[in-house]
């Protein structure tokens, strides 16, 4: 890891509560790691807490655009900063920054890697309509990338360089993006991916949304999600060397 430039991640919505303590784990167990805090149009303090506490960089969206619209920002900024590594880590400590060394590790033999909370490791558990829709997507998304997937939804993972560069070009915002569609994007160009078991944590803020009513619509949406993800067309895989030109000579300018 020493070696590497690794840039966490950390899209936010008022996340104000939570994010000192976050950040000052990341600080004490990845010493060198740097974080982006993504406030996805808060309207508590989150920005002014999460530069208090320390964060590398943050940015602020003006509206609410959901977790992709905060993604698909700090995949560009990981990319015109030149990072090795991204990785996506929630804001409410659900997320052990423990774990990214060995997230890192595995993007040795792939391009991306998912931090699998059903891989054998810890007792985070979902049950009825949204488990049902969990096992539906990790079996056709096994059979789509040609490799064992338990966790299609996980949003704790990393991507190495080309990954990032596809990314900064192309990341759905829309309701499901930042999972399932980018996952089968990657997958339909090429990119290898790959997972880790994780063991996933209380959340430090904030309340679950879910419940029986939820669940079920989620179920209908995720199948839905995926069916397009799956016939519509997808971006070329860019060039890294065309693109790191073209990069250079906007900023010339």
């Amino acid at each position: 890891m020493d070696d590497k430039r690794i840039l966490l991640i950390l899209p936010a919505w008022n996340e104000s509560e939570g994010l000192p303590s976050i950040l000052k784990e990341i600080q004490e167990k990845l010493p060198g790691v740097d974080t982006l805090v993504v406030d996805d149009g808060s309207e508590d303090s989150t920005a002014l807490v999460a530069a208090a506490a320390g964060a590398t960089a943050v940015a602020r969206l003006p509206y609410n655009l959901g977790v992709g619209g905060a993604m698909r920002l700090g995949y560009r900024y990981a990319y015109e900063h030149d990072y090795d590594v991204a990785i996506q880590c929630d804001s409410d400590g659900q997320h052990d920054p423990g774990y990214v060394p060995s997230l890192v590790r595995a993007l040795e033999s792939a391009d991306m890697v998912i931090g699998a909370r059903f891989a054998g490791e810890g007792s985070y558990h979902v049950r009825g309509p949204r488990s049902w829709a969990m096992k539906l997507l990790s079996t056709v998304l096994s059979r789509v990338a040609k490799t064992r997937l338990t966790d299609t939804t996980s949003g704790f993972k990393a991507c190495n360089r080309q990954m990032i560069a596809f990314f900064a070009n192309w990341y759905p915002v829309e309701y499901l993006g930042d999972t399932i569609e980018t996952l089968v994007g990657a997958v339909r160009c090429g990119f290898v991916v790959r997972q880790i078991p994780v063991a996933m944590r209380e959340r430090t803020t904030g309340t679950p949304s879910a419940s029986p009513l939820k669940a079920t619509v989620y179920l209908v949406r995720a199948g839905f999600v995926l069916l397009l993800a799956m016939i519509r067309r997808m971006p070329e895989v860019p060039d890294l060397e065309k693109q790191s030109a073209q990069l250079a000579g906007a900023t010339a300018k």
